[in-house]
């Protein structure tokens, strides 16, 4: 009874369920910024829902600015923050963390290096003292050093070595893509080069690009801006800042000519193919469209290539699509938006292709119609909110953006960038970047296998007959 008369009241109030939506789906969150004096960049963002938080410490120095001749040494780096300090020994960091309810964990980029904790609040202080005591120091020695060296290695042969496709569509196509040394060689690392890593690379990597003044400290939940401020102080504050390299340029131009390439794949059961086309650089006014054409063409079940290439036609097993190591607004520097997709025994890689342009020319000459458009920009907004649901995603996010965009503020201005994309812009985009001329191909396949040799009593039993 009660739910019948809900229209009736919803009309008499003079709502609609459009606008209801409209204005509730509007999330702003609270975003707070100061600088420290010894150049270090806070971010606060204050919500009491939760006794917890979250914090990120993102460095400004990821896999391109590695040194040459240490492919690698970014993500090796990241293993020996874990490694103790002289204040704070092996396993003291973990320990400290877990014991108080928390967990972290980090990760290394391209263009940035993020370390991440949550924890009850109750934990914040232990850990801005840990995270601050590694920014000063660590313990530099040749056993830490080696045993990492392995673990890294070891990560890579579970990871690449010993998977099937190995991580083509992210390391190799990029290989191949790009023309820099920075943008195209293996963050993961080749082995030699992993294990030429000395003592002192570590000491000047930590010296150049670990200071407060190329970090960003970001803290959410169950802590107000005034406190958030006055604790980074009190643990960063002391630090002094260093000298930091000058970064070069990494820009690179599209491409003008299509690479294709053929590889084998003897862990792979079906062949596989990922093309690739770089994207408009950050900020640019193509990088909202970009991102909403990606989640258009290969975001899921309902995405055109899905339908198009899995359903459709029938050559396709999956379609997926990805931002190089990252995500349509976390990059600063060249990167690709590659599409990925296992394909049939019974197909090739140019019929895959085939069908892929198809799709793309259709946005190209006709755009997006109203319903579909406003489908994808649903989707696309839900994801973001629900990423930022969590304190440690959130302080995190907080973070990366104010490192690459210089305003963490950016939070709140990407779902208004993603409303504002039209289906002129999909139209401009599409014809732009997602071009033959633009587009590098790896065709992976799987190696032929030898039928395996027939029993000896069986092959002599076929004899006697």
């Amino acid at each position: 009874m009660r739910m019948r008369q809900l229209p009736a009241l919803l009309a008499g109030l003079g709502l609609s369920m459009s606008a209801f939506a409209a204005s509730s789906d509007k999330w702003d969150l609270p975003v707070h910024v100061k600088k420290l004096d010894n150049g270090m960049t806070v971010v606060v963002s204050e919500d009491h829902s939760s006794p917890t938080v979250g914090v990120s410490v993102v460095y400004h120095v990821g896999m391109r600015l590695e040194p040459k001749n240490r492919t690698g040494f970014a993500h090796l780096f990241e293993h020996l923050m874990f490694q103790g300090t002289p204040n704070a020994p092996k396993g003291v960091f973990d320990k400290t963390i877990t014991g108080g309810g928390g967990r972290n964990n980090g990760s290394t980029r391209p263009d940035f290096t993020n370390y991440i904790e949550t924890a009850p609040v109750s934990s914040l202080e232990p850990i801005l003292w840990l995270e601050a005591d590694r920014m000063k120091t660590l313990d530099f020695n040749e056993k830490t050093l080696k045993n990492q060296q392995d673990v890294v290695k070891e990560e890579i042969r579970v990871n690449v070595k010993n998977q099937p496709y190995g991580g083509f569509m992210w390391i190799d196509i990029s290989q191949h893509a790009f023309q820099k040394w920075e943008n195209n060689h293996d963050g993961y690392g080749s082995f030699q080069d992993l294990e030429g890593a000395s003592l002192d690379d570590v000491r000047a990597f930590h010296r150049d690009y670990y200071g407060p003044n190329n970090a960003v400290l970001a803290i959410s939940g169950d802590v107000t801006p005034d406190q958030g401020f006055a604790l980074a102080q009190k643990y960063f504050g002391g630090i002094a800042a260093r000298p930091t390299p000058k970064s070069g340029d990494f820009s690179e131009p599209l491409n003008k000519a299509e690479k294709r390439v053929e590889q084998t794949d003897a862990l792979a059961q079906v062949p596989a193919i990922a093309a690739a086309w770089k994207i408009p650089e950050r900020g640019s006014r193509d990088q909202a469209p970009m991102a909403v054409l990606a989640e258009l063409l290969a975001g899921g079940d309902a995405s055109r290539l899905y339908q198009g290439l899995v359903k459709g036609r029938e050559i396709a097993l999956n379609v997926d699509s990805l931002f190089g190591l990252v995500d349509p607004w976390t990059y600063d520097g060249p990167t690709l938006l590659t599409v990925f997709a296992l394909y049939k025994p019974t197909s090739n890689a140019d019929a895959v292709l085939t069908a892929i342009d198809e799709e793309v020319a259709k946005i190209a000459k006709d755009g997006a119609d109203e319903a579909t458009l406003k489908r994808v920009k649903t989707r696309m907004l839900a994801d973001w909110n629900n990423s930022l649901e969590s304190f440690i995603n959130r302080a995190d996010t907080l973070a990366k953006l104010q490192t690459l965009w210089g305003d963490a503020n950016v939070v709140n201005k990407i779902p208004g960038w993603i409303e504002g994309v039209t289906s002129e812009d999909l139209k401009r985009v599409a014809a732009t970047y997602l071009v033959k001329n633009n587009r590098t191909v790896i065709d992976r396949k799987p190696v032929a296998k030898e039928a395996a040799p027939a029993p000896a009593s069986a092959a002599a039993a076929g004899a006697k007959n």
